[in-house]
């Protein structure tokens, strides 16, 4: 890393810059693009690019050069609009009907300021918005069309030859055989071109993938009320077994993990009228609040139960007695019980009358509320809304207990379930002694227990039906719990249903955004056990008084169920005998917004009379107690533990507490605390911090008279400032939570106290250090402790939305009337309120509307502020020349103690550029903040000043611009980097943009130093980052001055490339200017010139991937945006917009070996449909088409392409691609032209270049590929699912995962499929981002959008080509650049393109002919022959418009080659070969479109009246029956794809139709090589690799005579002997010499040893390494002539591999296997009685091939139609069914003469050059096919091929044969033979093998062997042959057997040596019957024929006798003869007696 980069090392060093030359130089580059690379150039006037130059003074050149355009785009292309920016007032949208405010009139000032808070308007400031732009696709012509075959099924051609002349043409081109200038043509193709075209390129490209683009900043949400998940309750019917009595019932949730309550409770109320009857006397009308029997319960942290209370009116007796009757009585015994039920509900009746108004505990219930939620998510449903019944029976034993079913606490969403109808079947009684909240705990613990305590509890049965489901979004008829109607609530007499306060277990920080004010106060217990006297039965009176006297009970305690809204009073429920009784009620009471010392919570206790006695009042009042709300001015809250009065309180006792013992009073227990009670307030006046209280009160006590009284203090005049103080200072020491809460307020107060400072005493008191600090620190504790609530560049969303919508000046006009001392009044602006929505056309969608530029209002310059000035002079060090303490503008406001209006941005300037230590490091920690407050604060000040209209230059006091360049020069890059970046964005908008241009160049230099000083890598990111933000600005365009003209500098350097251009005047400096990053561009262009510069200096390449990526993003991103903002619609507009960016041209030029290759992903050439083929499943493999057509490949790739190493992905490649096109596109064509001009030969070929890489990048793939693509990019998503769970489920936090992936190397911009978001309002097609599965027509709907891509990106290329012609058809060196041009457009031809495209391609194909006929005829040959072929391809297609362009193309080829010479052999030649590579490469092929394309060109020959009277039309007409002829060849092919042996048949007959055209030839031999290689039959594809290689060296011989190159086929006569017949011996042999003939690379030396490689490779896949060693023999002697020895090292190693194969596979090889194969039937066509040998793989087995071919042809014919011949006989013809077709199989083997045995010694001799084969046939005279032994003959079958195996097919026809009938005696004598070899090769070897012996032992001495040896013996040699003709066979049998029984011996000696001890019996048993064959045979094999044994000499006594033993010469045993025999003819067996020897012939 540390030598990255050579600009980090040493700025001014030049080793990038040679780097890049060097780079440059070796792939044509000029001197002229680099020379601005230069790092350390050496002109002055230069600039290094790794250094930002001197932006140019934006006003005065605005100023200097006015717009001569008086209006339209090109003037709003100069100008920002007027009203660009503005201040908009959003209404606050409020959720209930009316604003939720206190009802008193005159609240105290924090009151006012909180409403005022809670209700003003959002105060936002907006970029005016332009028009949306939404691009629509064109999907009439521009549709890409499929150029797949016709499905139309045809005849077989092989039966009739079409008549080419009756076939019908295409439509003719209109005017095609005119002759008109060229000029006409060119002015005619453009006006084609141009017309129709998409006017937006990007909108076709996707957008590069990201994880999130950096530009983007976010809208933050709107503050509004928290809430958690959403659940609405619904109660449905609670009824028990008897109803006599009303029930009361009320829900809330608890948390028993936390042991918490977590909401109010929720009353309802389910009796009947007739039951709600009974209480008539005590309930007046009941308010339609308290008869709401659902309610919605918000839950933040899951994890609850659900806990049911219910309740019924107080009667006599204890609980239990009065549940009793509950658990006793059923309803089916309703009228059995009826006196008692009608006795239990007179009762009722009584108590209710008399103690309607008490109530008693009574039973309850729990729900395990996620248990229910969870189960409801996996049920089905049951009804319409869906039912599950859970059967609660709470945990009575036996029954279903309350088992969690989650595993975490928060592992379950409550917004998704599905509803779910609960019925509750059990309760419990409540227990007078449990009823405490840690009794309900353990309860609730109990039930959730397998082994649950509550199981041994008695229920009381009943009913209770609740519906659960997720909250609706927006319910009707809802309540708040303040009771606020919610919208929308059309009719308020309707049931509500309640909102139910949530009471969160742990902290929610969300600022408050509604009035609300409420208490709640929970008696928990009371203890009068040491009271005197009688209290049993009691029950609290709660009531909020705000006096001491009885009426002040204020009705501000809310109702319970069916009662009215508000009462004075409440009562707890009463527990029956109990003294100290525990309460488990809530009292809910609104708070009065202002309290004064006087508002107090009495407590009133009373023992209540149950039974009804005289004179005994039904209450008794037994005690007092309260709570005063007020203790020093704050609210009281809590848990009190409170003493209890015996007496009524005395006067004034409401300002004291109980706790203070008043003198005369009785207290209960000595005044001890006997009452427990627990106060809680929810409420968005009351701050519950001592802090935040104590500053809201000195900040509204400004306002007052001294002294102010604050709580127990006294503050005077001369304290205040030190409390003021103290007290800012001490908001660091308040919780977050109410800091969180209160954040707006505390915000605006602080920026009140830095805008307006306090007068105190006469003197202004500066607070904004104080406010500064404390900001600082609030705004770090929130990022710190809120981390999860961070956007990706770390704002905090509530202080983002604070900034956003609710920052705004304090009113600055003192005459205004103020509602208080905050923030004073709403301001109102006198503007419409509009949408915050930013113009779509900005396509980097930063969906910010403040970002830009935000404002603020201020106040106009007064007088100074001495103080202000000796405070802050004090600590400015010498580092800056000016005093901070400079001019202050401030509004006197005589009537308070405040100043008048600071700006607030000046001063948070000043502030934070004179802070230092930990206040400087918070501020900058999180500068985002104060840079956005600071930017809403100018925007305010400019807008309601008017000032946004005034010149820039004067908007700002110079020391405020100073501030700010102070802030920006000391900012820490590392960390501050986006944070800088959006504020000099925003800054664009409002101030002087040269001086924010000169801050960007600030930055720029301190970054360039850190990188040279630390070598950084990530630094250079941060800068690609800013830049990034910075060019999002909405007039980006505008900031770079498009329309300025560039001047050329002082002294300009004489230009590098004029010497090599064409031009012969010297450059014109503008328009080199114009495409260079030169110094003016730079100047002029600032921002557009630092993009570009970033993205020149990428040419280093060792520079890291990562960064460069993100400088492709950076253009792209840019350009994307330009081309669909409708600003620049206008093509005038957009052309001045792309001359920003034309040095983007020569970039890519400069940047082109480091990009993706794209050619070497092969175009479909040759296939001729809309995908390309599989190789798999093409005639012929891409590598074999190479040759044809006399091409080297199949698009020969430039040279620029031959690059050391490709840096660059794909997917950044082809984005840099797109931004080139779009420049190209969309720039002025005469500027383009006039560069053109200018450049050198070797830039344009480099320019080429490009653009052929651009052809190839922007192919069209098909559909198929984007279903590949979104099959692996759906697998894909479902990794990052589990890892999104992973981030949610586990200990990471999102944001972390975020960070992580973006550390990681995976997590690079281009790891992914996944596109930028922000396009997403520009393209209608979907992103991959969006769902990753997507339908089929979405993928139809991208493939069409990425074909129009396609058309719409060539296009371009071949404008760009006819501006390039243009331009350098009047120079002279033009021959070099046509070649390059032409290599161009013919490579776009090969590449899969649209029927629009290929059409304007073709007319512009002809005008380059047409004007250049010589560059095809007569230089550019290989280009000749590649046109053909692209002709001929597209005169296939299925698109009639394509064929008619094509076929007139090819006509006026022919017809301009024939204009030259009289003659056009070039172009017959090659549309010869093109039409043979063609019908072998393409499947998607169509002969019959092709035929009509020849009947078009034979038309336009035949209506050529100009060359009538030639020999042209003739010529045409020959070449045309030519093509057809070879068409009709090939055709048949395709009929026997699936056919492999037909198939190899036909392409062997079509090369042997090409003996004359070697080139042709030598294809046909390579594309069976390739179908033998896909079939793994490598033997013959190395076959066919030989006579490949042969029929080169036959030609090459002819062409150069060279000793070490083999002398033709002869030379590979050891290889194959089938190779001979490639001589070239026949007449019309053509010769090697004829242009175009052998033209192919592999006639050549390389050719050959390619092939011979090729051949030798495919021999060892084949395992014949003998042949290995003979192809390199002729290998060999041109390498050793050429002195290669690496290539002979190579060779050597093979050989010696090769010959190590054969040693240790010696016994293991094995071949092919033979089968004859006869066709009979007329089914087979020409098939018919033909025989062949097939070659099948090693070990195929007869029932194998016999199921493949009756497989393959019965599916051709119909499985009924083909039989096959089990046998092996002769086949009768006469005797088969001529309607089917029959198949004859019998394996064969090798046969060799006995001569031939000597030559063919090794396993591989005897498998290789075969050409006969031998099956044997028994039968029987009497036409059996086996008998007994002496009636069994057997027939051989002597096949011959008619050439030797293996061949270059891999079935051979047989040409000869011949039978072979064998008598029963020489069967028999084979067979002991065959027996006797065995014996012999089992006992010899080596390893031995044990089994294998004793297996052919007991075949051979086996007692039960049938037709064994023994039988054999018996029957032919038990006597003597009456036939002298049989005596020898006789004998030669006898001589077998007496071998046989020797070698049966050597066996049983060799099986002895071998076996254990265990098989000591068995080789005795084997032993045994060796001895009795031997004995049984003896006398037969002893019996000889005395007429054998005639003497043949007589030989003397005296003379050397000489014996011949008694043997067989074909064993193999010494034959010892006597000295005077010379010799015996060859063959004969020669015997022995005493005195004889004897001869047979």
């Amino acid at each position: 890393m540390a030598e990255r980069r050579a600009f980090a090392q040493k700025i001014s060093r030049t080793v990038a810059a040679e780097v890049r030359k060097q780079i440059a130089g070796q792939y044509g580059g000029s001197p002229q693009f680099l020379k601005n690379l230069n790092v350390g150039a050496a002109a002055s006037n230069t600039v290094p690019l790794t250094e930002a130059v001197e932006p140019v003074d934006f006003e005065e050149y605005l100023r200097t050069h006015p717009p001569i355009i008086e209006s339209g785009p090109l003037r709003d292309l100069i100008e920002f609009p007027p009203d660009d920016i503005e201040v908009v007032c959003t209404p606050r949208e409020c959720r209930t009907v009316g604003q939720a405010v206190p009802e008193e009139g005159h609240n105290d000032a924090h009151v006012r300021d909180c409403v005022r808070s809670y209700t003003e308007d959002w105060n936002v400031v907006n970029r005016r918005p332009s028009l949306t732009c939404v691009f629509v696709l064109p999907q009439d012509d521009l549709k890409r069309r499929s150029i797949s075959i016709d499905e139309t099924p045809r005849g077989s051609w092989a039966c009739s030859i079409f008549d080419l002349k009756n076939s019908v043409p295409d439509a003719l081109l209109p005017h095609l055989l005119d002759r008109a200038p060229n000029e006409e043509i060119d002015r005619h193709n453009e006006e084609h071109r141009k017309s129709n075209r998409h006017r937006e390129l990007f909108a076709l490209h996707p957008a590069l993938e990201e994880e999130e683009p950096i530009e983007r900043h976010c809208v933050p949400d709107v503050p509004k009320e928290h809430f958690g998940q959403r659940l609405l309750v619904k109660c449905l019917s609670l009824k028990f077994e008897i109803e006599i009595e009303p029930i009361f019932a009320s829900l809330a949730l608890y948390d028993v993990k936390e042991k918490k309550k977590i909401s109010e409770n929720f009353l309802f109320d389910l009796n009947s009228e007739q039951t709600k009857g009974m209480l008539r006397s005590h309930i007046q009308t009941a308010a339609i609040s308290t008869l709401a029997r659902s309610a919605i319960f918000s839950i933040t942290y899951p994890s609850q139960d659900v806990f049911l209370v219910i309740q019924k009116v107080l009667q006599q007796g204890d609980i239990g007695e009065c549940a009793e009757p509950y658990m006793v009585f059923k309803e089916s015994d309703t009228a059995k019980n009826k006196e008692k039920l009608d006795k239990l509900r007179s009762q009722s009746e009584q108590f209710c009358t008399r103690l309607g108004r008490y109530r008693m505990p009574f039973a309850w219930t729990a729900i395990h509320l996620m248990n229910i939620v969870n189960s409801a998510g996996s049920l089905e449903r049951d009804t319409e809304k869906g039912s599950w019944s859970e059967r609660r029976n709470s945990s009575i034993a036996g029954r279903r207990s309350l088992e969690r079913t989650t595993s975490g606490d928060e592992s379950c969403s409550l917004s998704s379930f599905r509803p779910a109808t609960l019925t509750v079947t059990n309760f419990f009684k409540q227990e007078g002694d449990r009823l405490s909240d840690e009794d309900l705990y353990k309860f609730l613990a109990d039930m959730r227990r397998p082994s649950s305590v509550l199981r041994r509890l008695r229920p009381i049965t009943g009913t209770l039906k609740i519906d659960i489901s997720p909250a609706p979004e927006n319910p009707h008829y809802c309540l708040t719990p303040d009771l606020q109607q919610v919208k929308p609530n059309p009719d308020s007499r309707v049931r509500p249903t309640r909102e139910i306060l949530e009471f969160p277990p742990r902290d929610v920080y969300v600022p408050n955004t509604t009035y609300r004010n409420l208490l709640y106060v929970n008696p928990h217990s009371l203890n009068f056990a040491n009271r005197q006297g009688s209290a049993r039965n009691i029950t609290v009176k709660v009531q909020f008084m705000n006096g001491e006297d009885p009426n002040n009970a204020m009705p501000v305690i809310f109702g319970k169920s069916s009662c009215a809204d508000y009462a004075k009073e409440a009562y707890t429920a009463v527990v029956y005998h109990n003294r100290s009784p525990d309460f488990h009620d809530e009292v809910k009471i609104k708070l009065p917004a202002s309290l004064t010392d006087h508002h107090h919570i009495l407590f009133t206790f009373y023992h209540v009379s149950c039974q009804q006695k005289q004179n005994t009042p039904l209450e008794t009042p037994v005690g007092y107690t309260w709570i005063p709300m007020l203790q020093n001015g704050r609210l009281r809250t809590g848990n009190f533990c409170l003493p209890v009065s015996l007496e009524k309180p005395p006067q004034s006792y409401s300002v004291l507490s109980p706790d203070v013992p008043l003198p005369g009073m009785k207290w209960v227990d000595n005044h001890r605390g006997v009452f427990n009670v627990e106060v809680t307030s929810v409420s968005t006046v009351h701050t519950q911090d001592q802090y935040l209280d104590k500053f809201f009160a000195l900040v509204h006590a400004l306002d007052h008279m001294f002294p102010v009284r604050i709580g127990d203090m006294r503050i005077m005049e001369n304290n205040l400032e030190e409390e003021l103080k103290s007290s800012i200072a001490a908001l660091n020491s308040s919780q977050l939570e109410p800091i969180v809460r209160f954040l707006h307020l505390l915000l605006d107060k602080l920026v009140l106290l830095v805008v307006r400072p306090p007068v105190i005493s006469g003197q202004i008191v500066n607070l904004g250090q104080a406010s500064f600090e404390v900001m600082a620190s609030i705004v770090n504790r929130l990022h710190k402790y809120l981390d999860t609530s961070q956007d990706m560049h770390g704002r905090n969303s509530l202080l983002s939305s604070y900034v956003y919508y609710v920052f705004r000046l304090p009113n600055m006009d003192p005459n205004s009337p103020s509602p208080g001392p905050g923030l004073g009044g709403s301001v109102h602006y006198a503007t419409m309120a509009r949408s915050a929505q930013r113009p779509a056309s900005l396509n980097l969608n930063r969906s910010r509307s403040l970002s830009n530029s935000n404002p603020d209002i201020s106040g106009t310059p007064t007088s100074p502020d001495d103080e202000v000035r000796s405070i802050i002079g004090s600590k400015v060090g010498d580092t800056h020349s000016r005093v901070y303490c400079s001019l202050r503008p401030i509004l006197w406001h005589p009537s308070r103690n405040y100043t008048g209006l600071y700006l607030f941005h000046e001063e948070l300037a000043l502030q934070w550029v004179v802070s230092s230590g930990i206040v400087r490091e918070g501020a900058l920690q999180q500068a985002w903040f104060f840079f956005e407050l600071m930017v809403k604060s100018i925007i305010h000040h400019l807008y309601f000043t008017e000032r946004l209209e005034s010149p820039r230059k004067n908007r700002f006091p110079e020391r405020f611009m100073d501030d700010i360049t102070a802030l920006v020069s000391t900012i820490l890059v590392e960390r501050l980097n986006t944070s800088l970046a959006f504020f000099l964005n925003d800054l664009l908008s409002v101030m002087d943009r040269g001086f924010v241009f000169s801050l960007i160049k600030t930055y720029w230099k301190q970054v360039s130093t850190k990188l040279y000083m630390l070598q950084n890598p990530t630094l250079e990111s941060l800068r690609l980052d800013f830049l990034r933000i910075v060019c999002s600005h909405e007039h980006y365009v505008t900031l770079n001055l498009p329309c300025s003209l560039l001047t050329p500098p002082a002294s300009p350097s004489p230009s590098v490339s004029s010497s090599s251009g064409f031009s012969t005047h010297a450059q014109d400096q503008k328009i080199t200017n114009m495409f260079e990053l030169s110094v003016p561009f730079r100047e002029q262009h600032y921002l557009a010139g630092l993009v570009l510069t970033e993205l020149a200096v990428i040419l280093d390449p060792e520079g890291e991937a990562g960064s460069r990526v993100s400088r492709f993003i950076v253009v792209h991103n840019l350009l994307s945006s330009h081309d669909s903002d409708p600003r620049y619609a206008d093509p005038e507009v957009k052309a001045r917009v792309a001359m920003l960016y034309l040095p983007l041209i020569g970039i890519v030029m400069e940047t082109l070996p480091q990009l993706h290759d794209f050619t070497a992903q092969g175009s479909a050439d040759g296939a001729g449909g809309d995908e390309s083929v599989e190789d798999g499943n093409s005639m012929i493999s891409q590598t074999v088409a190479m040759a044809i057509a006399g091409t080297s490949s199949p698009m020969s790739r430039p040279s620029s392409f031959l690059r050391p190493h490709a840096t660059f992905s794909a997917e950044s490649s082809r984005s840099l691609l797109i931004c080139l096109l779009w420049v190209l596109k969309n720039a002025d064509q005469c500027v383009l032209q006039k560069w053109f001009t200018d450049l050198s030969v070797s830039q344009l070929n480099r320019l080429l270049d490009m653009l052929f890489l651009c052809v190839s990048c922007f192919e069209y793939k098909g559909k198929k590929a984007f279903e590949r693509m979104n099959s692996l990019t759906f697998k894909k998503s479902k990794d990052m699912r589990a890892k999104l769970e992973e981030a949610i489920l586990g200990s990471i936090g999102a944001r972390q995962e975020m960070v992580r992936r973006k550390r990681s190397p995976s997590g690079s911009a281009f790891s992914s499929q996944e596109n930028l978001r922000w396009r997403k309002d520009m393209t209608h097609w979907r992103q991959h981002s969006e769902r990753m599965d997507k339908t089929r027509a979405e993928l139809e709907h991208e493939a069409l959008i990425d074909g129009n891509l396609a058309t719409e990106a060539n296009l371009i290329i071949l404008d760009t080509l006819e501006i390039i012609v243009q331009a350098v058809s009047v120079t002279e060196s033009k021959e070099c650049i046509l070649g390059g041009m032409l290599k161009v457009l013919l490579h776009s031809m090969a590449c899969n393109q649209s029927a629009l495209y290929l059409q304007h391609c073709f007319a512009t194909q002809r005008a380059l002919v047409s004007k250049f006929p010589e560059l095809l005829f007569e230089e550019e040959t290989e280009q000749c022959a590649d046109l053909c072929l692209r002709l001929l391809r597209n005169c296939s297609s299925s698109i009639g418009t394509i064929r008619s362009h094509a076929s007139a193309s090819l006509y006026l080829l022919m017809r301009q080659n024939f204009e030259i010479g009289n003659n056009f052999a070039r172009v017959k030649m090659q549309a010869t070969m093109s039409l043979s590579s063609l019908v072998g490469t393409s499947q998607n092929f169509n002969e019959e479109f092709l035929r009509r394309s020849l009947k078009t060109i034979l038309t336009y020959g035949e209506e050529d009246l100009e060359l009538r009277e030639t020999t042209f039309p003739d010529q045409v007409q020959d070449l045309v029956f030519n093509l057809h002829m070879i068409l009709s060849d090939t055709v048949k092919m395709k009929e026997h794809q699936e056919d492999p042996e037909m198939l190899i048949d036909l392409m062997y007959r079509i090369a042997k139709g090409y003996q004359t055209s070697p080139d042709l030839r030598l294809t046909w031999m390579q594309n069976m090589a390739g179908k033998h290689s896909e079939r793994t039959n490598h033997a013959e594809a190395a076959q066919c690799l030989v006579h490949s290689a042969a029929l080169v060296a036959e030609y090459l011989s002819m062409l150069e005579d060279r000793k070490y190159l083999p002398v033709g086929c002869v030379t590979f006569q050891n290889v194959s002997s089938n190779v001979l017949e490639e001589s070239a011996v026949s007449d019309d042999v053509v010769s090697p010499d004829e242009e175009g003939i052998c033209s192919g690379k592999y006639f050549t030396e390389a050719g050959l040893v390619g092939l011979l490689d090729q051949a030798a490779s495919s021999f060892s896949l084949a395992g014949m390494y003998e042949a290995v060693n003979e192809v390199y023999k002729v290998l060999i002697p041109i390498h050793e002539a050429n002195r290669d020895t690496k290539k002979l090292a190579t060779i050597h190693g093979k050989l010696q591999e090769a010959f190590g194969k054969i040693v240790h596979q010696d016994g293991k090889r094995m071949f092919g296997t033979y089968f004859r194969v006869g066709f009979y039937g007329s089914k087979f066509g020409d098939l018919d009685e033909q025989e062949f040998v097939y070659k099948e793989p090693a070990i195929t087995k007869l029932a194998e091939v016999s199921h493949r071919l009756e497989g393959f042809y019965g599916e051709r014919y119909g499985e009924d139609q083909v039989e096959v011949i089990k046998d092996s006989n002769l086949v009768d013809k006469c005797k088969l069914d001529p309607n089917k077709a029959y198949v004859q199989i019998t394996y064969v083997e090798p046969y060799f003469d006995t001569y031939e045995m000597k030559d063919r010694i090794t396993y591989f001799d005897k498998n290789y050059n075969l050409r006969r084969f031998v099956y044997c046939t028994p039968f029987t005279l009497d036409g059996r096919a086996h008998g007994d032994l002496h009636d069994q003959f057997k027939r051989k079958t002597i096949l011959t091929t008619s050439h030797a195996f293996p061949y270059i097919k891999t079935r051979i026809n047989i040409i000869h044969k011949e039978e072979v009938s064998s008598m029963p005696i020489e069967v028999a004598i084979e067979d002991m033979q065959k027996k006797t070899q065995e014996l012999a090769f089992a006992t010899h070897q080596d390893p031995s093998d044990a089994k294998m012996l004793q297996m052919v032992l007991q075949g051979s001495v086996g007692t039960t062997v049938n037709q064994g040896p023994l039988e054999v013996a018996q029957v032919f040699l038990s006597e003597i042959p009456s036939d002298p003709k049989l005596y020898r066979h006789h004998n030669k049998l006898r001589l077998c057997f007496k071998d046989f029984t020797k070698r049966c011996e050597d066996a049983l000696r060799k099986n002895k040596s071998l076996i254990g001890p265990d098989q000591k019996e068995y080789q005795r048993e084997l032993e045994r019957n060796y001895h009795r064959l031997k004995e049984a045979l003896q006398p037969l094999i002893c019996r000889k024929i005395p007429q054998l044994y005639k003497p043949v000499l007589q030989v003397t006594s005296h003379r050397l006798p000489a014996f011949i033993p008694d043997t067989d010469l074909n064993e193999g045993r010494l034959i010892r003869l006597p000295l005077y025999i010379v010799s015996l003819s060859r063959g004969a067996k020669l015997f022995s007696t005493d005195t004889y020897a004897t001869t047979f012939v």
